[in-house]
């Protein structure tokens, strides 16, 4: 896989200086009325591209570097549960027996008279 992108690089920096030196002639730009610069076209070229394309990088690493604080704070959360989950469980202490039969009414007012 690396060697074919190698491959690639080599292609499209050849195909970019083959265009360059076709197109190497001077060019007037006009950037604002009254101010006007001579270079040449592969200059030009290469400007035009660098504007548009900086600003989609520091976007495109800017949304994965905060992604990538989102999974980290996923994965140390997900860490976190699995180990309470794999955690030793302590025996439950012995039950106390408990009456849950409720007293009958007859039970709660004393029937001896004095």
């Amino acid at each position: 896989m690396g060697i074919l992108r190698t491959i690639i690089w080599v292609l499209l920096t050849a195909v970019l200086v083959i265009f360059a030196m076709a197109n190497w002639r001077v060019v007037t730009v006009t950037i604002w009325p009254g101010w006007e610069a001579e270079t040449k076209m592969p200059l030009v070229i290469l400007a035009s591209f660098l504007i548009g394309a900086v600003p989609m990088w520091v976007a495109l690493r800017t949304t994965r570097w905060s992604l990538k604080r989102r999974l980290d704070g996923s994965e140390r959360q997900l860490a976190d549960m699995r180990a309470l989950a794999n955690r030793p469980v302590e025996p439950a202490p012995a039950a106390v027996p408990v009456n849950d039969v409720s007293p009958a009414p007859t039970d709660l007012f004393p029937t001896d008279k004095p």
